[in-house]
């Protein structure tokens, strides 16, 4: 599966062929606005997962699709938008009209998906049709569909489609294909068919079988006996309801596919919700509902008055189902629309499909993608909440919406609008029916990569790289994965004797960590991050001066000036003063600032991340009697005062890095190497301090610098 742009076809240019403008049906919130809906009249009508779809006349005297969200009891329209101009273009194109009883100029057969999607046929001045799915207000999938007539839509379910055309005999399964391609489209003989996600119900072999076949996967995943005296001519699939009939006045039935049993209910134009189906009985005059959710059909009930007319089935063009655990909407003889309730119970929340995108994601530029989208359908309208934390449990952006379909479209940035530290994340999807019961809940991991990286990250993944230089000339990235050793390598070589390597931070735009290198003849240069990739002396670099060889110390401590980015810290030999050089966040450190003087006591002075988890860089110092020291960032380039770590520790050690997380908890660590060669782990408490040593390797003699 591959991703591809979202499919969207701007309208401006449709709106102008009109007789009206796009902002004549715009969104308009209105949450106060009741039902029943009063109108001038009605062509067209569909309701799915809360969303209700009509073609009616708007204050300009042209007629649109109107999108309205309804609330869950009913009682309250929501939200009002448009989902299409449905009058004549100046080309002479328009929206496909059936006879009904609205009128003389038709009704549009309309088919709403319960995502807020809602399908038709557009049809040219020639009389060809193309079937097409309107998203948005703006935008429509389905262009590429073949040109057609005689098309009417069989079922929708969120992204997937059937459609029949009578000019060609055959039937057409599609789906809307928003984030990423999966081919599913199959051309068809005509026969009964219902798609519920990516499975398409269609008949079977011999009277009364019916098989249901993923679309995505390519196989039949399920065959039934419902126990219809025919082939089965019509079938409607809701969750584990499957109705069929054998025609218009012949024999009906619900095969229930959880509990493996049939029930008989009455026949005629019918529509099914969640574990009820709803007729138009013409004689009565009313809409009658028969509730057959606890495997028995209840006697049918009158729910609304709706008189014969002279259109033999209405269904969709002056009333409609909700088949998403919802209700019935129909239009009254005043031509308002009113709303009833089913009062049958729901099935649990469930997710009916899903289309989750990759386990890897990368915000930066270089990676093309700038969003994380994935998309769930579900079974009723439910509220959701979309999370994601970090491996320690710390959640960084929240999204929430509602509706019968989840569309998470994360930016990969937090709630504040800034790029993530790079690591593993954790997401998390809940959702709550929005009329009550259990909820829906699921979950996975990915990893954040191209973000802000961690404390000594060289590779992208925010956990540390100790680098280390061999006699040979060889500086090698050793990397981890995260389980507190080093697991593998990439090396480069020619580099001189008395090269000294300071792990950096971005100090671009581009969220790669650089690497500052004194070479021997004291000039400092920034190598251009490579996210990965070990470095050459020619490799793509900067001078930011020379006279570097006054300075004894090189470390980077993390951000100690609070601007995000990591600075420099250097002691020079001569006074063991103590300086900052800033990141200016555009390739160059600032000048110089002293923070302490006369730093003479202390034997190593380690940049050792943000060690107490305030956001800013620590440093380490051990002195000559064996202390080992802490000294705080404050945030504006200042150091506290230092607070005692450990006592009579590391007289054996002869190298000392503060080299980020290599444990994979999102504390940084300490690495140290005796004077044998072994090379030990203290693993940082994310409280300034750091468990007992752990010995993680040996035979590390051989290298002549530890950075």
């Amino acid at each position: 599966m591959t991703r591809r742009a979202r499919i969207t076809t701007t309208l401006a240019c449709l709106a102008a062929l009109g007789a009206g403008t796009l902002t004549t049906a715009g969104t308009a919130t209105a949450d106060t606005t009741p039902t029943p809906i009063r109108t001038d009249g009605v062509w067209g009508i569909d309701y799915a997962g809360g969303f209700l779809t009509t073609v009616e006349n708007t204050p300009s005297g042209s007629q649109w699709v109107i999108g309205r969200d309804i609330s869950a009891d009913g009682s309250t329209v929501l939200e009002q938008t448009s989902r299409g101009y449905a009058d004549a273009y100046a080309d002479g194109s328009q929206i496909q009209r059936v006879p009904c009883e609205a009128g003389p100029r038709g009704c549009v057969p309309m088919r709403s998906t319960g995502n807020g999607w809602v399908g038709y046929f557009l049809e040219n001045a020639a009389g060809q049709q193309v079937a097409q799915l309107r998203l948005t207000e703006n935008s429509l999938s389905g262009t590429d569909e073949p040109k057609v007539t005689g098309g009417r839509f069989v079922d929708a379910t969120g992204r997937y489609y059937v459609y029949n055309a009578s000019s060609t005999g055959k039937q057409y399964v599609d789906a809307v294909n928003a984030y990423r391609t999966h081919d599913v489209r199959r051309t068809r003989a005509v026969t009964a068919a219902s798609v519920w996600g990516s499975i398409l119900w269609t008949p079977g072999t011999g009277d009364g079988a019916v098989t249901g076949y993923d679309l995505e996967a390519r196989k039949t995943v399920q065959t039934l006996a419902t126990g219809a005296p025919c082939t089965v001519k019509e079938l409607q699939v809701v969750g584990r309801w499957v109705y069929w009939n054998c025609g218009p006045t012949g024999a009906a039935g619900v095969y229930d596919r959880t509990a493996k049993k049939a029930v008989k209910v009455p026949s005629g134009p019918a529509l099914v919700g969640d574990g009820y189906l709803v007729r138009h009985d013409r004689t009565a005059g009313k809409l009658m509902l028969t509730d057959f959710h606890t495997g028995t059909a209840a006697p049918e009930r009158a729910v609304a008055d709706l008189p014969a007319g002279t259109t033999a089935d209405q269904r969709r063009l002056s009333w409609t189902v909700d088949k998403f655990g919802g209700d019935i909407a129909y239009v009254g003889q005043d031509k308002a629309i009113r709303i009833v309730p089913s009062d049958v119970p729901a099935q649990p929340l469930a997710k009916i499909e899903s289309d989750v995108d990759s386990d890897v994601v990368d915000p930066s530029e270089r990676a093309g993608v700038p969003y994380w989208d994935s998309f769930w359908q579900l079974n009723r309208p439910a509220h959701w909440t979309f999370t994601v934390k970090d491996d320690q449990g710390r959640v960084e952006r929240t999204i929430k919406g509602s509706g019968a379909s989840v569309e998470v479209e994360w930016d990969l940035r937090s709630d504040t609008g800034a790029f993530l530290s790079n690591g593993r994340k954790t997401w998390t999807l809940t959702a709550t029916p929005e009329e009550g019961g259990a909820g829906y809940g699921t979950s996975g991991t990915l990893g954040y990569t191209g973000g802000l990286q961690g404390h000594h990250d060289q590779g992208g993944y925010r956990y540390g790289e100790l680098v280390t230089l061999n006699s040979s000339g060889g500086l090698t990235l050793q990397y981890t994965e995260g389980k507190g050793t080093f697991d593998f390598k990439r090396s480069a070589s020619g580099w001189p004797s008395g090269t000294v390597a300071v792990p950096f931070g971005d100090m671009g735009k581009d969220r790669c960590a650089e690497m500052l290198v004194r070479m021997p003849n004291g000039e400092l240069r920034r190598y251009a991050g490579k996210c990965g990739a070990s470095y050459t002396p020619s490799s793509s670099h900067t001078s930011l001066g020379t006279g570097w060889n006054a300075y004894d110390v090189l470390t980077a401590p993390g951000d100690l000036t609070g601007d995000g980015r990591v600075d420099l810290l250097a002691r020079k030999a001569s006074t063991k003063d103590v300086y900052v050089f800033a990141n200016d966040g555009a390739g160059k450190l600032k000048a110089g600032v002293r923070i302490r003087s006369a730093w003479t006591g202390y034997t190593k002075i380690v940049g050792a991340g943000d060690l107490t988890g305030d956001g800013h860089g620590d440093v380490l110092a051990r002195d000559k009697a064996g202390t080992l020291w802490r000294y705080d960032g404050l945030g504006d380039g200042r150091l506290k005062d230092r607070v005692k770590v450990f006592s009579d520790w590391g007289g054996s050690y002869n190298a000392i890095v503060g080299v980020g997380d290599i444990t994979g908890d999102g504390r940084d660590d300490l690495v140290s190497r005796d004077t044998a060669g072994n090379l030990y782990r203290n693993t940082g408490d994310g409280k300034g301090s750091f468990g007992s040593r752990v010995k993680i390797a040996s035979g590390w003699q051989g290298y002549k610098g530890l950075f």
